[in-house]
């Protein structure tokens, strides 16, 4: 499982970050993300009309796990004829897609968390409920190969096996390296994961892209973020 995840397998030399670095100034978090998990595929459309114009699909069940596709909804439309659209966020590249599927063959679902991540401070800060409730100091994406910025969500939730690059936990994003295509067999797709087997200090920037956290910080994450739950990615 961890080959399909764009994880360091090698340590290099980092910089810590600047003073100034955690001054951004703060984001608005809303309290609750709507969900959807999908019953089963569905068709991606470009516009929420009587005969839409198929542009892609999403499947009902993630590649690593097997477990639901679960969806953050960004949007929601009627067309001239009743039919219910919603406007999801999707996984995959470009990063940051968005597209229109059906209602129907959706269960509706709320997450009261929310993750941002601050690659130039080299923070993870946890949400619930729009308030913060945990920040730890992480590792980021090298120059080389840096974490990716932008609207992203927790696509799957892997328990790693003990002796797997990453373990304990892996929380597999939306996102994928604007780098590299492809990582040790993978699409090259970012996630939060632990040092377990890599290594590696916080607030450092030395990986490949992923957000690396210590142990026991990462399976504290495991434990309350669920997939479909929102991490926004900034500098």
């Amino acid at each position: 499982m961890a080959r399909r995840i764009a994880m360091t397998a090698s340590m290099a030399a980092g910089a810590f970050a600047a003073p100034w670095a955690s001054a951004a100034p703060p984001l608005r978090v809303a309290p609750e993300q709507e969900l959807v998990t999908l019953v089963r595929s569905h068709a991606v459309v470009a516009a929420p009309v009587d005969a839409p114009r198929r542009v892609d699909g999403v499947p009902a069940r993630r590649p690593i796990t097997g477990g639901p596709t679960v969806l953050p909804v960004v949007g929601r439309a009627t067309s001239p004829e009743g039919v219910r659209f919603l406007r999801v966020l999707l996984p995959g590249r470009p990063n940051g897609r968005e597209g229109w599927i059906a209602e129907a063959g959706t269960m509706r679902s709320t997450t009261s968390w929310h993750v941002i991540v601050r690659t130039a401070s080299r923070q993870v800060r946890v949400y619930r409920r729009g308030r913060l409730v945990r920040s730890f100091s992480v590792i980021v994406g090298k120059r080389s190969t840096p974490t990716p910025t932008g609207r992203f969500f927790v696509e799957e939730s892997i328990r790693m096996l003990p002796g797997s690059a990453g373990a304990p936990f892996a929380l597999a994003l939306s996102a994928r390296s604007t780098v590299l295509q492809e990582f040790k067999g993978g699409p090259g797709q970012i996630a939060l994961h632990g040092v377990s087997n890599i290594g590696g200090t916080p607030g450092t920037a030395v990986s490949h892209g992923c957000v690396r956290l210590l142990d026991r910080h990462i399976r504290w994450l495991a434990a309350r973020i669920a997939t479909g739950a929102p991490v926004t990615i900034t500098r």
